[in-house]
Order: C-alpha cells, then structure tokens, then sequence
C-alpha cells in the first residue's frame, strides 16, 4: 500500500528543511511521520511542540509509564507503525519485558507479567479511554492511588495526543520503519 500523502523528500524544501532537522533524532534517519507532517509545516510545527513536551522529562510520567500509554494507544489504535517505532527506540529503555510487550499488543492488565498496580492502572486508563473515551469512578480510584493529578492529565493528554499520531500515521497509510518492531515478532517470540 503507497503512502495517500508523500513524504517531503531531500533536498528539503527550504522553508521546511529547519523544522525536519528539529524534528529529527540526530543519528537516526528521519521519520516518515515527521516528513509527512511537513507538508503542512504550522501542524508539523505544533505536533513537534507537543511530542517534545511528552517526549521529555517535563512530562510528568516516567520513560516506563509514558511508553505503557503510548504502545498500548497505538496497539488499541491498530497503529503497527508507531506502536513500531516506540517497541524499538524505548521498550529496552523502558525495562519493557518480552512478556510485557507481547501482553500490550495481546493480552490486558491481569496478565501475570504485570506485578505492579502502576503498570496495572495505565494499561486500564488507556483501555478505558479507548473503549469508553471516559474514566468510570471505581478506575479513577485506583489511578488516585498511584498517580498525583498531574501525572493523571500527563497520562490523559498522552494516551489522547497518541490518538492523533495514529490516526495520522494509519490515515495516511505510512509504511513501517526500517528497524521498527513489529506485531507478528513480539507475538512469535511467544515462549508457550
């Protein structure tokens, strides 16, 4: 399937060369979201905004919570490429096992490789938000308990803002990364 928006491609076009090289992990090439998105640069804009604060340490979630939110966003979204892309930058960062990316993409909260209430809570947030786009009070109890208000809006505005990439990223039919995971790997690597 070719992308229905074709990516910006080198040389860039002056006006959006700036912004693609502010958008890009140094090192890694650029993301085919990132030079999607350029072809609308005041949304790329805005979008680079937002993905830097809840990619960065000001966002109040940890690394660990903030890809449990995004990978299972995207895995609720259907959305392989991003799911793709976080799986391979961040789950080893992220202390992600195995076990725990496969149960994002296949399994639920009770699955027994989840043994914290944390991990427990921001799988259900998401579900819950993907399912329902509300919080029923008995969740929002036990998100109290394990997350202060900020990090409750943190995980909201992610598990939202993710909502967007993916419908960015599935609309516009983006294909995989080069070295991205993928869906079929972590189900495969099933040790049952």
């Amino acid at each position: 399937m070719s992308p229905r928006i074709s990516p910006v491609a080198e040389p860039y076009p002056t006006s959006t060369a700036e912004l693609i090289h502010r958008m890009a992990v140094p090192g890694r090439p650029t993301l085919a979201l990132f030079t999607t998105l350029a072809r609308n640069t005041a949304l790329a804009d805005a979008a680079h905004r937002m993905g830097s604060y809840q990619l960065s340490r000001r966002l109040s979630l940890g690394l660990r919570d903030r890809e449990i939110v995004i990978d299972r966003t995207c895995v609720r979204l259907g959305c392989a490429y991003e799911w793709g892309v976080h799986v391979a930058h961040f789950a080893a960062r992220a202390a992600l096992t195995d076990d725990q990316a496969r149960s994002l993409v296949a399994g639920g909260s009770s699955d027994p490789c989840w043994t914290s209430e944390r991990d427990r809570v921001l799988i259900d947030l998401v579900d819950a938000l993907c399912r329902h786009y509300d919080i029923a009070d008995a969740l929002w109890a036990r998100a109290s308990a394990d997350l202060d208000d900020g990090q409750i809006l943190d995980a909201l505005a992610l598990c939202g803002w993710y909502h967007a990439v993916c419908f960015i990223a599935t609309a516009t039919r983006l294909q995989s990364e080069p070295g991205a995971a993928r869906w079929s790997d972590v189900l495969q690597s099933d040790p049952s």
